[in-house]
């Protein structure tokens, strides 16, 4: 499968050499690793403060398409964002083409985390990824099982997204 990577260096990883932000580890690269073994990778440049990763498994040879969510103080649930640069330099959704196998959102806070593996087709029929008949998304929130105080839209969208959460074990 081809999956846009224009600007980008694809680098090899395994658990002793994790990338950096600056000089700590990316926060998502220990559960990536637990999740999917070995992985070539390919930092975003554009999604860096959400820790962007394309990521090719080694066993599996697929790319999903990778990002931290962050708890925000005054509302429910985690954000992220995932976006690319068309060629006026303008933000725009990804499209099919650009996600790879899947979307992959981590979680991480104090006790609890995991990912959401949103898988292309769900990617394409949520509107989340940019097609002929929908704009896409460039950012949204995720509500994973420890999110309780939710209004009714939220509870919604957590309704869905569950279905592709996997809880984490800090620690394991």
């Amino acid at each position: 499968m081809a999956v846009s990577t224009s600007g980008t260096e694809i680098s090899s990883i395994n658990k002793k050499d994790f990338p950096k932000k600056g000089n700590k580890i990316l926060k998502i690269i220990d559960i990536l690793h637990e999740f999917y073994g070995d992985f070539d990778f390919i930092k975003e440049k554009w999604n860096e403060d959400y820790e962007g990763l394309l990521i090719k498994t080694k066993e599996e040879q697929k790319y999903k398409r990778c990002r931290l969510a962050k708890r925000t103080p005054k509302k429910e649930g985690y954000f992220t964002v995932f976006w690319k640069k068309d060629q006026n330099n303008n933000n725009v959704p990804y499209t099919n083409e650009d996600l790879g196998d899947e979307l992959v959102i981590v979680v991480i806070d104090s006790y609890n985390s995991g990912l959401f593996i949103i898988p292309k087709e769900v990617a394409v029929n949520k509107r989340i990824l940019s097609t002929r008949d929908s704009k896409g998304k460039m950012a949204m929130r995720f509500y994973p099982p420890w999110c309780t105080n939710l209004n009714k839209t939220a509870q919604s969208t957590q309704k869905w997204q569950l279905e592709y959460f996997r809880s984490y074990k800090i620690g394991n």
